[in-house]
């Protein structure tokens, strides 16, 4: 039996409720949509690119935002976290080596970084400020930031799923 990707039941957006409700809301609606574009394909088709010349893939992508969930949460705990997937010889590793991944441990992970930032987004102030680089940002701008990652490489997901298999919509 070939192994594919989980269903999900993907809750509606937020249509009332505080800042807090309604952010929280909607990184959950866009992490169940890029999980649902991943849903019922197989490890392979997970990792095909939709253009030859890219290497955006579905796996990527819930890699990559593994990494932005991470790096979310540490924000919020003040945790020292790793990236799970770039290095310094491979600075883009989650986009890059797909080829070899593990695709249920890379899913499995993904869930757990979400899991772990839901718990730790009520743990600071959304006004409350950190420096990157040398700029102030408040964690409010950083919530933000990752709804529009989200949001836009769920655009992604959806035109690598439609060449997958033709699935379009949701």
């Amino acid at each position: 039996m070939t192994w594919t990707a989980p269903a999900v039941d993907r809750k509606p957006e937020p249509a009332l409720g505080d800042e807090r409700a309604v952010l929280a809301g909607w990184l959950d609606y866009h992490r169940d949509t890029l999980l649902l574009k991943c849903s019922g394909l197989t490890e392979e088709q997970l990792k095909t690119a939709a253009v030859p010349v890219t290497n955006v893939t579905l796996l990527g992508l819930v890699r990559h935002m593994t990494e932005l969930e991470r790096w979310l949460r540490s924000l919020f705990t003040g945790e020292e976290v790793e990236d799970p997937y770039s290095t310094e010889e491979s600075p883009d590793g989650a986009w890059d080596d797909v080829a070899t991944a593990d695709v249920v441990a890379d899913l499995d992970l993904f869930q757990q970084e979400v899991e772990l930032t839901r718990k730790a987004f009520g743990l600071r102030d959304l006004g409350d400020t950190y420096e990157d680089e040398g700029e102030v940002y408040n964690l409010r701008a950083t919530v933000v930031h990752i709804l529009e990652e989200y949001a836009r490489h769920n655009g992604h997901a959806d035109l690598i799923r439609q060449t997958i298999d033709g699935a379009t919509g949701a």
